[in-house]
């Protein structure tokens, strides 16, 4: 099918993440002041909305602290600049099974399995306009562990971010992944205008080939939002991909920990390289509020205690 170019794009800076890249860059922020720092310098570079984790202020690790994700949430909100906020909901699904010939019992010292309603307890209470719904089961990239998503899980989580009103960012590892997103919307569980997010090139899901890109883009509802990204050096052809074939574009140090050979980068730096391949294409980035009326979202306050 033909390509139909996006002409007005909103940039997401992925802040921090939840992978092991603590130690591997300076830049990397841990401490919910980092992490909100970095995620207001990448707004005002250019990124309409900022995708956060939370990390233990002292080792970096990930974590699901309530207090972490509050903090942060206010932070971003006391800012000088505006920003959508968008809080993963995808911890809390990790099981690490023992070895191929005694699978159980799991590892539970690195098995992280809690119920759908502890996984969305941060999103209740701070309120974002945003959180992730990783949308499936998939053997996944730093270690031998699985991501489960079940539909089980799946359909109580998603229900409870739409009957809290914010919007579930679908987070698509592999076409299979937006074929169940469908379902979702299908059965009620999610609102019809559905945000997705194309996760390309994060072992073990869909490859960053090109072929595999376009499948996912076309078994994308026309009536739905997408933006899409890939890890590393490939991040920045990536954003050109996405707009090309008419999406939005997610950068940031998650995915990414480097501006060129050599050169570690920062999230402001990210967002202004790929800014800069955006308007070269002919294409005018878009802001927060651009992006609330885009998406129907409405700017909140935290939940005060």
């Amino acid at each position: 099918m033909p390509l139909t170019m996006n002409k007005e794009v909103f940039i997401t800076c992925a802040v921090t993440g939840s992978g092991g890249t603590q130690d591997r860059s300076p830049h990397v922020p841990r401490s919910p002041e980092q992490i909100a720092s970095s995620a207001i310098d990448a707004a005002k570079a250019g990124a309409a909305i900022v995708h956060c984790h939370v990390r233990d202020p002292e080792t970096g690790t990930p974590s699901r602290r309530l207090d972490l994700y509050r903090e942060v949430t206010e932070r971003i909100r006391d800012a000088d600049v505006d920003v959508v906020l968008n809080l993963t909901a995808g911890m809390g699904g990790d099981i690490v099974f023992g070895n191929p010939e005694a699978p159980f019992p799991v590892n539970e010292d690195a098995t992280d399995m809690i119920g759908a309603s502890a996984r969305v307890a941060h999103v209740r209470e701070c309120l974002p306009e945003i959180c992730t719904l990783d949308c499936g089961t998939m053997n996944f990239a730093e270690a031998d562990y699985v991501m489960t998503n079940s539909p089980g899980m799946l359909t109580a989580m998603g229900g409870m971010m739409t009957e809290i009103g914010v919007k579930p960012e679908i987070e698509a590892f592999d076409t299979g992944h937006l074929w169940y997103a469908k379902q979702l919307v299908a059965d009620g569980v999610l609102e019809p205008n559905a945000l997705v997010q194309l996760c390309m090139g994060v072992p073990w899901g869909a490859p960053n080939d090109l072929n595999t890109f376009m499948a996912m883009v076309n078994n994308v509802p026309s009536d739905w939002t997408w933006s899409a990204f890939s890890l590393g050096r490939d991040q920045m052809a990536y954003a050109a991909a996405a707009v090309l074939a008419g999406g939005n574009v997610r950068v940031g140090l998650e995915d990414n920990l480097w501006l060129g050979k050599g050169e570690l980068a920062t999230n402001a730096q990210l967002v202004e390289r790929s800014a800069t391949i955006i308007t070269n294409m002919g294409a005018r980035i878009i802001g927060p509020d651009e992006v609330r009326a885009k998406l129907g979202l409405t700017k909140r306050a935290p939940v005060a205690k």
